[in-house]
This record gives structure tokens, C-alpha cells and sequence, in this order.
């Protein structure tokens, strides 16, 4: 498997170029494709000079692109990780979202047409809307959510078994809930409270802040979705990837102004009109058994404080 070649689309977010890193590392051949919409140069260029790795500028949703990329390198691996993200960012363009579906259809045709051996897909949390249950497992999809993007990942999901069930395509699929680290851009929770706060500047929270939210740290994301590639027994599975663990945004706020020795204040904003689940809790079960061995997750306050490191050190 070592020479296996493995196409990441979205190659410049936070957790694909993490997961090009840590393929890299393994011996693995990469090819990545971005559109620079989102993502950061900035997030390949400890590796870009790699032998083994191949970085294109393109869309993912572009079939012209996507077509010379797999006639070149043939992948035997697809981690269809690009897409358009954000909830005030796909709210304010839900046409933009609507393109990804376009890249769907690409990408599995092209898999099956090259005889792939697996598409990995990241899916979302968002898929479970508001929940009806808690925790939430893998089973019981309840599809309640409203937003563009999460219709979109759920449209995803069901191109991707369809695809299995007509043509053999296998597939895993990843419902990824919040993932925190070093290198994720400042659209996300964590990282845009930990650099408010080592610039003291005040914190921000929409309505009370007592929606809850789990945090799992990039080293275990990465862990289970690698592993999950190696496993025959993921194959046609879905998988939540994150932590169980809830805290409300106020209690994270409050943390990271502690481990930082901030003098940041916490200002409340008007709630969202939507998109600001009330609560998120996976049940990572599954995760934990199949994919990491019953290996502990990375506790909170460790990987915030891996995380503050990198942050300084890249402000200095």
C-alpha cells in the first residue's frame, strides 16, 4: 500500500493538509487540488518541495480539471475533502454551496471510470440539524436542517451509496464535528477566540453562548481517517469524527482566556437568525472502537495548549 497514490480535494484547508502531511510521512504519493477560495498556501509549504507530493490549482468542481488529474496520476485513493464552508459564509452564498454538487457527480464518475478503490468523504455535523436525539450516532439521521450546506453534504452522502450500490464504488464516510489545531484559518471557533485573546481584544459570542459544541483535536481526526483508509472493515461505513464531549461556547471562551492569560472581555452579540445549532454532541463510539483501538482522545485543555503554541509562535 505504500506506493499507493491518494487525491485530496480542498489540498490547502486545515485538515486536508494535515492529512497530506501525515500521507506523506507514510510513504504515500499525493496529489492535492485547490481553488485557493478558502484555503492557505501557507498550509503546504513545509512540504510542498516533497518528491512524493503534487499540488494543483484548479476547482474540484470542474470536470476538465478533475479528468486530467486522475488520467495523470491515477489515484487508488480519493479524499473528497473540498467544499464551500462556513455558516455565515454559505448562508450569505447558497448558490456557491449548490456548485459542490456538481463536483459530486465529477468525482464519482471519475472514481469509478479509474477504478478507485475508495472515496473518503467529509461530510458534516450539519447533517443532523437540530437534534432529536442526543448523542447523536450514525443510525439516526434525522435530516431536519434547512441550510444550504448541510442539504448539500446530505445530497453527498446519498450520490456516494448510490454509487456503491450501482457500480461497486466503495466509500467511507466522515461526519466531521468541530476539529481544532494548529493551522486551521481564523473562520472557526477556536482559532478565532485563541487569536482574539492573545491580541487582548474582546471575544465575541452570538446570543448567550450557552449552545454547546464538541472539540476534537486535528491529531485524532487524522488518526481515525488514515485508519480508516488501511481498513477493510470501514468500507460502506459512516463514521462521526470528534469528541463526546460538550461545553458551552461561553465555557470555551472562558478556557482559552484562562490558558492564554488574556485580559480579552466577552461581548454578546444578537443570536444568529440560523444556522447556530443549539447543541452538538456525536456519539464517537464507533470511532473509538473501529478506527482508533480504544485509544483516549487528546483532552481539550492539552490540544487548545498545542494550539496557543502555534498561534504565538507564528505571530512572532
Amino acid at each position: 500500500m505504500k506506493n499507493h497514490t491518494v487525491f485530496i480535494t480542498g489540498g490547502l484547508g486545515f485538515i486536508a493538509s494535515r492529512l497530506t502531511k501525515k500521507l506523506l510521512s507514510m510513504n504515500y504519493k499525493v496529489v492535492s487540488v485547490d481553488n485557493f477560495l478558502t484555503g492557505s498556501i501557507d498550509n503546504i509549504d513545509e512540504f510542498k518541495d516533497d518528491p512524493n507530493y503534487s499540488f494543483i490549482r484548479g476547482d474540484a468542481n470542474n470536470y476538465n480539471t478533475l479528468y486530467n488529474i486522475f488520467y495523470t496520476f491515477k489515484p487508488d485513493y480519493v479524499f473528497h475533502y473540498a467544499a464551500y464552508v462556513g455558516v455565515l459564509r454559505t448562508l450569505e452564498n447558497p448558490l456557491q454551496v449548490l456548485k459542490d454538487i456538481d463536483g459530486f457527480k465529477h468525482i464519482l464518475e471519475l472514481s469509478k471510470d479509474f477504478n478507485v478503490k475508495r472515496i473518503l468523504f467529509s461530510s458534516s455535523s450539519e447533517v443532523y440539524g437540530e437534534p432529536v436525539e442526543l448523542p447523536q450516532n450514525e443510525h439516526t439521521t434525522p435530516l431536519n436542517s434547512k441550510l444550504p450546506y448541510a442539504v448539500v453534504k446530505n445530497v453527498g452522502e446519498v450520490f456516494i451509496k448510490t454509487y456503491q450500490s450501482e457500480f461497486g464504488l466503495d466509500y467511507t464516510i466522515f461526519r466531521f464535528f468541530n476539529t481544532y489545531g494548529p493551522h486551521q484559518s481564523q473562520d472557526f471557533v477556536i482559532s478565532k477566540f485563541i487569536d482574539l485573546a492573545l491580541k487582548n481584544k474582546p471575544i465575541t459570542i452570538y446570543g448567550d453562548g450557552q449552545q454547546t459544541r464538541t472539540f476534537c483535536f486535528v491529531d485524532d481526526n487524522l488518526n481515525a481517517t488514515v485508519a480508516a483508509m488501511l481498513s477493510d472493515e470501514s468500507r460502506n461505513e459512516i463514521y462521526n469524527i470528534g469528541s463526546s464531549t460538550e461545553m458551552t461556547v461561553l465555557e470555551l471562551a472562558k478556557l482559552i482566556i484562562k490558558l492564554t492569560n488574556s485580559a480579552s472581555e466577552i461581548k454578546h452579540l444578537d443570536p444568529l437568525k440560523e444556522g447556530d445549532m443549539t447543541r452538538r454532541q456525536p456519539s464517537n463510539q464507533k470511532m473509538v472502537d473501529e478506527l482508533l483501538g480504544g485509544k483516549q482522545l487528546v483532552a481539550l485543555e492539552d490540544g487548545l495548549m498545542q494550539t496557543i503554541k502555534w498561534f504565538k509562535e507564528r505571530n512572532e
